[in-house]
């Protein structure tokens, strides 16, 4: 009992090493901008959210560099977060482009967030069976997976064959 005590004491101590370690990352980072969504077709509407301003104090938003202008972000109703909408114009060229906020108040903190640009909605549809190494029930081959499913079937009557043989054994 304490061999294995001593081992599993130790992995449960990294772990929890680890997961404290990696906490602060989770935290959520006060320092950015959220744009979403993060990319969009011209005429689309933007959402930016921060939480750099805290929880009452506005902002003034700059979507210059998109061609949307000034724009303003204002105290949500989520706790320390401030947000604000803009329209990407409808003749925007494709890109990358960098959101600007600056926080009004006491810290005056600039955060930046970035939105791309694209000429076609960024939707597509899954095709074709997942290529996981394992196979699937309907996957591309249907005979292999009969086959394996036969395979798998002897093995299973092969072991309880064994099995009962060898409770027949000791019964004597």
């Amino acid at each position: 009992m304490r061999r294995t005590a001593r081992p599993l004491t130790g992995t449960a101590l990294a772990l929890g090493a680890a997961v404290l370690a990696a906490a602060p990352a989770y935290a959520g980072d006060t320092g950015i901008l959220e744009v979403s969504p993060s990319a969009v077709v011209p005429g689309a509407q933007v959402t930016v959210n921060t939480a750099a301003c805290g929880a009452n104090r506005a902002a003034a938003g700059d979507a210059s560099a998109v061609g949307a202008g000034q724009f303003v972000i204002a105290p949500g109703t989520h706790q320390q977060y401030a947000s604000g909408q803009f329209r990407v114009p409808p003749g925007a060229q494709p890109g990358t482009y960098e959101i600007v906020a600056k926080c009004s108040g006491g810290a005056h903190a600039t955060v930046t967030g970035d939105l791309t640009v694209t000429l076609t909605a960024a939707q597509t549809q899954p095709r074709g069976s997942m290529k996981t190494g394992v196979g699937g029930a309907l996957g591309p081959d249907p005979v292999k997976t009969a086959a394996g499913m036969a395979a798998l079937a002897v093995a299973a009557a092969g072991g309880t064959w064994l099995l009962h043989r060898r409770l027949r054994a000791d019964e004597m």
